[in-house]
């Protein structure tokens, strides 16, 4: 019997998750694992398993849910459901529980056939780092224009609205739009984070915008709706006294029940469980750099992404996996991890699923996680999402300045076996300073690493 990624964690602190309601018949158990923080205002992380941040995840699910998400998006926006939630979810829970091999595929060829071409005028906004991938997906789906927030400032550029991420360790988020005028207008705003736990990112990113760019209609879709019903009523009272309309869609509602105690349990837990993370073994490693993403097309929505750029980044998708491809596995039975970094989720996404398909002959398994800044104790039990950690110093230049960045379950578990190969994509700003990330990487990996570093978009230079 399977045990669930959180039993380890939900036990000791005496957590509940429940499902209220899910597309497809899935439920919260099916999206999220859950871990510890290491943070004194949470006990507990829950880890998505379709997001591909913290756990190594099949990239045509990670997209393929986004794109699910986008779908529901359609479906409220408007009024006309197609019917796809469930056929949908039900392809994402059996992908999940392993009950169909093909489920990830079909789910993509689901999307394309129902992709939506009557919502060009929305925005797309994917807020916090998490959210970057996914809510570009949601955009995917709607063909509609995509921004997602930063904490990456760039010189001479003056941010539109910052929000403030509550029950974080780094709370502050830019909005860069080279186009000051992208938020500008009454069209619908699309709010897309994985996890919608309290609301009060959301109230809190709304006030920030109607100080900018009022509009009257906003629509959050997340992942997993876990508010309690008084978190409800807190939105609702929001949205009348602020004179919007906020709607919210998600995969899959419930709600997570915790004991008064369970500070003081993550605390006595992180005390006894937060032991030195992974060790760089010491000889020589063996790292490749690679190029070929062309000048030009953008790297994501840090400053805005339309719908008629979708064309070009495809193309560079699909032209820069296949001249990967000689320095990769090869061999039925490999894996490969391709790796995101922080912000830089939904290339890599692109990526690692472009080249799933181009190795699923090999019988090669290719699978997508990112870095990222949020501090958790691994504990190398089956029953907990993040089972293992490497540690490595910031290698880009965020406003809230230099810290610990992690890279989750991708040093093998006690009982596992390590990934034959990684492909690591960064962006420029990570040039030269990114060298203990890829020892690290190469200490725990068997094979060689790659690094594919992509230039940046940045306002003004293309």
């Amino acid at each position: 019997m399977t045990v669930w990624s959180g039993q380890w964690t939900a036990d000791r602190l005496g957590a509940r998750l429940t499902t209220t309601a899910g597309v497809g018949g899935l439920v919260a158990e099916d999206l999220v694992g859950m871990a510890l923080r290491r943070n004194p205002r949470r006990a507990h992380l829950l880890v998505s398993r379709v997001l591909g941040k913290h756990v190594p995840t099949d990239p045509r699910l990670v997209h393929g849910t986004g794109r699910l998400l986008g779908a529901l998006v359609a479906d409220r926006l408007t009024g006309a459901p197609t019917g796809l939630g469930e056929e949908g979810g039900a392809l994402v829970a059996a992908a999940l529980r392993g009950t169909d091999g093909t489920a990830s595929s079909r789910l993509l060829a689901a999307v394309d056939t129902h992709r939506s071409t009557a919502i060009a005028d929305a925005l797309v906004l994917g807020y916090a780092e998490t959210a970057t991938g996914l809510g570009h997906s949601v955009a995917d789906q709607l063909r509609a224009p995509y921004l997602h927030s930063t904490r990456r400032p760039v010189p001479g550029v003056t941010p539109v609205g910052a929000f403030e991420e509550q029950h974080s360790h780094a709370t502050s988020h830019l909005l860069l739009p080279e186009d000051a005028g992208l938020l500008a207008g009454p069209r619908p705003l699309v709010l897309v984070d994985d996890e919608l736990s309290t609301g009060a990112t959301v109230m809190d990113t709304i006030r920030a915008l109607q100080a900018v760019a009022p509009r009257q209609r906003y629509l959050v879709a997340a992942l997993v709706d876990l508010r309690t019903a008084a978190d409800r009523a807190a939105l609702a009272a929001f949205a009348d006294r602020a004179g919007v309309q906020v709607e919210v869609v998600a995969l899959v509602t419930g709600e997570v029940a915790l004991p008064a105690d369970a500070l003081a349990r993550g605390a006595a837990l992180v005390e006894q469980h937060g032991r030195p993370l992974v060790a760089v073994a010491a000889g020589p490693v063996e790292v490749r750099t690679a190029t070929g993403w062309p000048d030009g097309v953008r790297d994501g929505g840090r400053h805005g992404f339309a719908d008629a750029e979708r064309p070009a980044f495809d193309a560079a998708v699909a032209a820069v996996a296949r001249q990967l491809l000689p320095g990769l596995p090869r061999t039925a039975g490999e894996r490969l991890l391709v790796l995101g970094t922080e912000e830089l989720m939904y290339l890599p996404t692109r990526l690692a699923a472009e080249l799933s398909a181009l190795l699923a002959d090999d019988g090669v398994e290719v699978l997508f996680s990112s870095t990222t800044r949020s501090p958790v104790v691994p504990v190398d039990e089956p029953g907990c999402a993040i089972r293992t950690a490497l540690a490595f110093p910031a290698s880009d230049d965020p406003a809230d300045g230099p810290g610990p960045r992690f890279a989750y379950n991708v040093a093998p578990a006690a009982c596992g076996a390590p990934f034959d190969a990684v492909l690591l994509v960064v962006d420029d700003a990570h040039t030269g300073r990114d060298a203990e990330l890829r020892a690290r990487l190469a200490a725990v990996v068997a094979g060689p690493v790659t690094v594919l570093t992509v230039p940046s978009s940045r306002p003004g230079a293309r």
